[in-house]
């Protein structure tokens, strides 16, 4: 049985009026790594943000928590055993914890271990285990209400890593990728798992590690996947295959899950670079390359588009560029290879390899860091979960861990420091 032990901090500092917000799937509300929180932390000091609870020996995984009604939702596995784990939100203490499937298979550098994120919709929450098994249940218990195998009810065909997206849920549909010639993504009844169509890219290959997003802005609403042979289009309403676009496929992973602003997608990949295309009306019509560009690979860090500036993390840097034109308005080691997310006017970046975690200014000018502190707790593994920011606090997991830190803006902290315009 996983053990949670917790560290409470309690503050009697008066929190100043914010508005919160629930993370309650893969980078955020709307899939793209922004969070609508206010009245959060502008600067740290160098002890950081205090501690809100530790939440210990919650078992390994690369999984990044969903926090949703009052619960944190994470994945985790114990040896080869995969389970969806929920805790009470103001204190880490657990409230489930729900078997959901095996772990999947690495072929090739050894990396085993639950990646997706649970996606909770409503009084239901859906989790992808690396083996491939599908889960619906419910948020409030962990009881399981459906299940389906990507392998054995979809023929589906995983990359070298194992699976790792984590599933849309759009309208009545659950929207995921098996992966393979059968069902290379599929769409499935989230009330009870029966399938509604599966969509056949024969060309498309393998299932790899990024996760569906919506495109809304055509006559046609599609979903946009990036498997291994690169970027395809499916038709929203019944899974035909439209398109297929591949200058930014990394010979190793395709990780990035895609960036979407009105008819143009972001798609990159780490050893490759980076590009934007442009749809037509015509949602059956090849892409348009606006650009490409070899320093713009973000990948299993991720990329966030603020303000026309998209600010993403290479194997090595953080970069700004121009979302509409390409133009690269600076690099920077900050972190090195990171992982971000995007609240209140701020960055928030975790260190892939070491402990750091960096609160930063996003701005075309340059970057600007406006504190950083190092994890407890760190762990010899890579830190390849993403930092999340929900209602006032920031989570960062880790092998065996989740902390909850307290990023909320207190009376104290802005008469020391006013944020601009007070």
């Amino acid at each position: 049985m996983i053990r949670i032990l917790l560290a409470l901090c309690l503050s009697s500092q008066a929190v100043l009026t914010a508005v919160a917000d629930d993370w309650p799937q893969w980078r955020g509300t709307n899939r793209d790594g922004i969070s609508g929180e206010r009245g959060l932390l502008q600067e740290w000091s160098e002890d950081g943000p205090p501690i809100r609870w530790t939440a210990r020996d919650i078992g390994s995984g690369y999984s990044t928590p969903s926090i949703a009604d009052g619960r944190v939702f994470v994945q985790t596995n114990d040896e080869e055993q995969e389970f969806a784990l929920a805790l009470d939100e103001k204190t880490g203490e657990e409230l489930w914890l729900t078997p959901i499937g095996t772990v999947g298979r690495n072929r090739g550098p050894q990396y085993p271990g639950t990646r997706s994120t649970p996606t909770v919709d409503g009084d239901r929450i859906y989790c992808l285990a690396s083996g491939g098994e599908l889960v619906c249940l419910e948020a409030a218990t962990g009881n399981r209400i459906w299940d389906v195998s990507f392998k054995e009810d979809f023929e589906g065909v995983d990359g070298a890593w194992a699976y790792s997206e984590s599933v849309l849920v759009d309208g009545n549909a659950v929207i995921c990728t098996p992966g393979g010639s059968t069902a290379s993504l599929a769409a499935l009844n989230k009330m009870n798992g029966e399938m509604i169509w599966t969509s056949q890219a024969s060309d498309a290959g393998s299932a790899e590690y990024a996760s569906v997003m919506v495109v809304d802005a055509l006559p046609t609403k599609i979903y946009v996947q990036f498997l291994r042979k690169g970027l395809v289009g499916v038709a929203a309403d019944s899974g035909e295959f439209l398109w297929l676009y591949g200058n930014t496929i990394d010979p190793g992973a395709n990780i990035l899950t895609p960036i979407v602003e009105g008819k143009r997608i972001y798609t990159a990949g780490s050893r490759t670079g980076g590009s934007v295309i442009e749809l037509g009306d015509d949602a059956e019509a090849t892409p348009e390359e606006l650009y490409f560009d070899r320093a713009l690979g973000a990948s299993i860090g991720g990329a966030v588009l603020i303000d026309d500036y998209l600010y993403g993390t290479s194997r090595s840097a953080m970069f700004c560029a121009e979302f509409s034109t390409g133009e690269i308005k600076w690099t920077e080691r900050a972190l090195g290879a990171a992982s971000i997310c995007y609240a209140d006017g701020r960055l928030y970046v975790r260190s892939h390899d070491g402990a750091e975690v960096a609160l930063a200014e996003p701005s075309p000018e340059g970057y600007r860091e406006m504190g950083r502190f190092e994890q407890t707790d760190r762990s010899e593994t890579r830190a390849w979960p993403h930092p999340v920011v929900a209602n006032g606090a920031l989570y960062i997991r880790d092998e065996g861990v989740l902390h909850c830190y307290d990023v909320r803006l207190r009376t104290a902290t802005r008469a020391a420091s006013p944020r601009a315009g007070d």
